[in-house]
């Protein structure tokens, strides 16, 4: 499961990345030191919703923006981690095979194998 402040930083990163600009620009627009900003993108720090807000005005995005791309991420990451979570290693064979699945995730197996597609 990622840390929602790792998946909040890397995607403020890619939206100022995306509009080619410096990390010394947005801290200046947002008023936020460039020290802290840096922290923020890279996980270490969890800002405040008024910071987020800033640094949102600054990258001339709404919140609710940043938030759904966090929500894809996220949810993405956690069908993964239950795709994954369904394979067990056979202890000395060196060979996977998969585990059965309870039955109220049967209902979501086709969803398991278009997220394997797209994560191959």
């Amino acid at each position: 499961m990622p840390v929602l402040r790792q998946v909040v930083g890397d995607t403020l990163r890619a939206v100022r990345m995306r509009q080619r600009r410096t990390l010394r620009e947005v801290s200046a627009s947002a008023r936020v030191s460039l020290g802290y900003l840096s922290e923020v993108e890279r996980g270490q720090k969890e800002p405040s919703s008024e910071l987020l807000a800033a640094i949102c005005r600054a990258l001339n995005v709404e919140l609710s923006e940043l938030f759904g791309e966090v929500s894809q991420t996220l949810r993405r990451e956690e069908k993964l981690a239950l795709i994954n979570s369904r394979v067990a290693v056979i202890p000395g064979s060196g060979s996977a095979r998969m585990t059965p699945a309870p039955p109220a995730d049967q209902a979501h197996a086709g969803e398991a194998s278009a997220i394997a597609e797209v994560a191959a």
